[in-house]
């Protein structure tokens, strides 16, 4: 018991005199934290159901903490209390459980997108690092907040939460109930909520059905420093270099490991008179088709990445051509989750996007 009070003393007084409804939240900002970032853990279904939990409840709970630190009465207190409150004195300072809950999930559903706005406007963009971040940060302020404010006030006005009474109600109901019918409802009402939370719970984690794909894109930077799908560099003097930005969507399902590799081809075309297309056929003209074969080839440069589900990852690629001629091919072939061939090609991986750029001697 003394080791145990020894133990106790180490942690700073402050978490020590944390109250417990505060303590909670910061668990469970830990636990989606650690849901979310760590890479063994973050690949299990659990980062869904404490995602949900903290992003809808947390931030407002916290929030309304801060705001109200007493305690309050219900709004259906006796009307022995009228007196009182026709005098002019407000017998409801704070609020009671049941509003601080209610107020919880409405004020979250507020705070969330709010943050997200206002990351929206700042270079991090919305992804998921910056929000859990700027959650966490919030969170951990607002506590601050809430725990400072309560501890201004004497004991017997700071809210807490009753759970030694909720533990003595919920063990009469259901051990000690009036009559047996009693008993039976309440026990069919515990089995009712069990089954509720685990069909729900079933719901979020069970794996979405859909397709698997990955996907590998360019961008480049316009006046604004937005992102955009156009104005791709295309005219080059060997020796110079050009910036674009290589983007890597994941949609597997499953955390991935993946490789881009950039190489540079010197192509040309070609006639294949033995192909045909369909209309060709059908009309009975043979009709020759060009294909582009590849002459040569030559590896620029690789990337490394490992994304989870729907993340996407955008790396800077400072393009520098070393062939000198006009059409030549940059292409950035895209495998995930495979091994890289000695001589990648747009044959070894479904997952490529090429550029067409003239180079020019100095």
């Amino acid at each position: 018991m003394d080791d145990r009070r020894s133990l106790r003393l180490l942690i700073p007084r402050p978490i020590r005199r944390l109250p417990a409804d505060l303590a909670a939240m910061l668990v469970v900002t830990l636990l989606v934290n650690v849901a979310v970032f760590v890479p063994v853990v973050r690949d299990t279904p659990l980062r869904v159901p404490l995602g949900l939990a903290f992003a809808l409840f947390v931030p407002g709970y916290v929030f309304i903490a801060a705001l109200f630190p007493e305690a309050g009465e219900s709004p259906t207190a006796d009307d022995a209390d009228d007196t009182t409150r026709f005098s002019g004195e407000s017998i409801r300072a704070g609020i009671d459980g049941i509003e601080r809950v209610a107020l919880a999930f409405g004020l979250s559903i507020a705070i969330v997108p709010l943050i997200g706005l206002v990351l929206n406007f700042t270079p991090w963009g919305i992804r998921l690092t910056p929000i859990m971040l700027s959650l966490s940060g919030f969170t951990v302020l607002a506590t601050a907040v809430a725990a400072h404010r309560r501890w201004e006030l004497p004991a017997e006005e700071r809210f807490a939460v009753p759970y030694g009474a909720w533990y003595t109600a919920g063990r009469s109901e259901l051990l000690e109930p009036e009559t047996r019918l009693d008993g039976a409802l309440n026990v069919l009402l515990v089995l009712s909520i069990v089954l509720a939370v685990g069909v729900v719970g079933f719901a979020v984690v069970s794996p979405p059905a859909g397709e698997q794909f990955s996907a590998v894109y360019l961008l480049t930077e316009d006046d604004d420093g937005e992102l955009v799908a156009d104005g791709y560099p295309t005219e080059f003097t060997q020796g110079e270099s050009a910036e674009v930005i290589v983007g890597v969507d994941n949609h597997e399902h499953e955390t991935t490991d993946y490789t881009v590799v950039a190489v540079e081809q010197q192509t040309e075309t070609v006639v294949n008179e033995s192909a045909v297309t369909d209309s060709a056929a059908e009309d009975g003209n043979q009709t020759a088709v060009n294909e582009t074969v590849v002459t040569e080839q030559q590896e620029l440069e690789r990337f490394e990445t490992t994304l989870a589900h729907d993340e996407s990852w955008h790396q800077t690629h400072e393009l520098e051509p070393t062939m000198v001629g006009e059409d030549i091919r940059i292409v950035w072939l895209l495998f995930p989750d495979g091994e890289v061939p000695d001589e990648p090609t747009t044959d070894d991986t479904e997952y490529h996007v090429h550029l067409w750029v003239d180079v020019e001697e100095p």
